[in-house]
């Protein structure tokens, strides 16, 4: 297998969190210690997850790992639908973002398989 850092899974996740940071900027200041950051956490922890995976000795280890990152690609994608609702996400960004969001999740689920 390549490197983590080589899929194109990691490459869209992390490109989705530049999205989500640039995003959350316009957010209200009161949502700078709640939506905020769990959106930026979120996002922070699926590339941060796949990269400690594949540091990790065995398969088994990885696909712990890779599960872990779509458990944060699950919130993400409440976190994203929510601000979008509270009207904070304008809809053409909301529809890239959900969009990417799904296909992140796809793309892990392919990867266990594969692992």
């Amino acid at each position: 297998m390549k490197s983590i850092e080589d899929l194109e899974v990691f490459k869209l996740s992390s490109e989705l969190g530049l999205i989500i940071y640039k995003v959350t900027k316009d957010f209200p200041k009161d949502e700078n210690f709640g939506l905020v950051q769990q959106m930026r956490r979120a996002v922070v922890s699926i590339c941060s997850n796949l990269a400690e995976g594949g540091s990790r000795n065995t398969s088994g280890e990885l696909k712990q790992f890779i599960g872990i990152a779509r458990g944060s690609v699950g919130e993400l994608k409440f976190q994203v639908l929510f601000s979008y609702k509270l009207g904070y996400i304008k809809k053409e960004e909301f529809d890239k973002i959900y969009t990417d969001v799904e296909r992140v999740h796809k793309m892990l689920t392919g990867l266990i398989k594969t692992v």
